[in-house]
């Protein structure tokens, strides 16, 4: 079992006080499942004989932490605790009867176990209680549950199973695979943020495709995001492998392997990550970019996955058959972006997160249309970086995954280096030449009232977008510059109107 010892200094703390005040308490739950598999963990579950709440609170301040009431009805409490302390969050939960009993009503055998916490703290081989096998299912590689009625008590641990295979690598007992099934419906009845985190955690993962089709044959997928699952079948032109659905899907595989901090196994995608990377040894700060959190905990990694799979949603109700016969998509990434949005808000997204992944979908085509005749021009490129914002960078990955999710197995080696190329070609622009990609201001909105005589409001935000595109396109570099453009471009929207 893996504990580090200032992990088990934290414990011993936990244990003394807890012994303190005579109450009896377990660790429980994930952070016992990751010891024994020599997973690194920070966030303990502890189950105690006494009230959480009251507990807590004085526990809290013996650790230093910051006291948190989780649950008033089911009396749960988490304190953070400081952040030199190798343990980052305890949550303590009621232990309303004996032990084995409360583990009987837990979700996975991975997680129906438990060690006395001053076993944990001060033994290298606690004495561990296992009454359902969690031990051999963590041996073999399984996620099995504890019971059926489980996953009713908490519908959202149908979520979870899934996540545990896409995390830990594991398979699914069948037994346990036809009780969810079976249940699958029930899922819509957790709350949509734990519906989100749950799917983040999936996405987080170097094996989110597999878990999603998972979740997909256990009719998990539906519940959560009955937009993407609506594209099945959903045909597309000759150049596409796969239908949307399966693009969609595709496309999530291809940022697995190519997000991946570690050369894939696969020689095809090992191939395909080396090449990627090493035009990416210009750019050393796109591999910490994806590690960054936008919110939540959620990183930029998952959140681009998650554009991925939702990035063609509307091209079910923009499907259109020209006379000849081609297939068309118009507008699809401008709809699908609305699609996206309101998925990630009935998800309880930040506002943060909700742009990003609006940005993403609305510009997945930007990065191979601005160069379809060539390398972009200087004003392309500042349109493109002004539009896309904060998830420039994510747009560029998500167009290469797009792009291998179209062609599958029929990839031509030279459009992938030719597609690395603009992708390296704008990123050049956007580490290279900042000052490009977003010019110092030649001039203020009060100076083009001052010299225009105008007035403030939504003409003055026209023209000073308009100067900025000028500089960056390298057409005006001096203040008269900028306020002689801004006055054609006044004179020229008087003759329009």
């Amino acid at each position: 079992m893996r504990v580090d010892s200032q992990t088990r200094a934290v414990l011993a703390e936990i244990a003394s006080f807890l012994d303190s005040q005579g109450v009896e308490a377990y660790v429980v739950g994930g952070f016992l499942r990751d010891a024994l598999l020599g997973r690194e963990s920070h966030d303990v579950d502890v189950a105690v004989v006494a009230d959480p709440l009251s507990v807590g609170r004085q526990l809290a301040d013996a650790l230093a932490g910051h006291f948190v009431r989780l649950h008033e009805e089911h009396k749960a409490a988490r304190i953070v605790l400081p952040a030199e302390k190798a343990v980052r969050s305890l949550d303590l939960l009621p232990l309303r009867a004996d032990i084995e009993t409360d583990l009987g009503e837990r979700d996975l055998t991975i997680n129906a176990m438990a060690v006395r916490v001053e076993a944990l703290a001060g033994e290298a081989q606690p004495s561990i209680i296992d009454p359902y096998g969690g031990r051999r299912d963590l041996a073999e590689g399984t996620v099995r549950m504890v019971r059926p009625e489980a996953f009713r008590a908490d519908p959202l641990r149908l979520l979870r199973a899934v996540r545990l295979c896409a995390e830990l690598g594991f398979g699914l007992d069948p037994q346990t695979a036809a009780v969810m099934a079976e249940n699958a419906s029930f899922l819509s009845r957790a709350a949509p943020e734990r519906q989100r985190d749950e799917l983040m955690r999936i996405l987080a993962t170097s094996r989110a495709a597999p878990g999603l089709r998972l979740a997909d044959n256990l009719g998990l997928l539906e519940p959560i995001l009955p937009e993407v699952t609506a594209t099945r079948g959903e045909e597309q032109p000759k150049e596409h492998q796969w239908d949307v659905f399966e693009h969609s899907l595709e496309a999530v595989a291809a940022l697995d392997a190519l997000l991946s901090s570690e050369e894939p196994a696969d020689g095809h995608w090992a191939r395909l990550w080396r090449e990627l990377w090493r035009q990416m040894d210009e750019f050393p700060a796109v591999e910490g970019h994806f590690q960054e959190e936008v919110s939540e905990g959620h990183s930029r990694a998952a959140l681009l996955k998650l554009a991925a799979l939702l990035h063609d949603v509307a091209k079910p109700e923009t499907r259109t058959i020209e006379d000849g016969g081609r297939m068309r998509f118009f507008g699809h990434a401008q709809v699908g972006a609305r699609r996206s949005t309101a998925v990630a808000r009935r998800l309880r997204f930040s506002g943060a997160e909700v742009r990003q992944v609006e940005a993403m979908v609305k510009e997945h085509l930007r990065p191979l249309q601005i160069a379809r005749d060539g390398p972009p021009s200087r004003r392309a490129l500042y349109r493109y970086f002004r539009d896309t914002g904060e998830a420039a960078i994510d747009v560029l990955f998500l167009s290469l995954a797009d792009h291998l999710a179209t062609v599958g197995p029929r990839l031509d080696w030279d459009d992938w280096r030719a597609h690395l190329s603009v992708v390296g070609y704008i990123l050049a622009w956007r580490f290279q030449e900042k000052e490009l990609a977003a010019p110092p201001r030649l001039v203020t909105g009060h100076d083009l009232m001052e010299a225009l005589g105008l007035s403030p409001g939504p003409l003055v935000g026209r023209l000073l977008e308009a100067v900025q595109e000028a500089q960056a396109a390298g057409e005006v570099a001096t203040r008269e510059e900028a306020l002689a453009l801004a006055r054609q471009e006044l004179e020229q929207i008087g003759t329009k109107l």
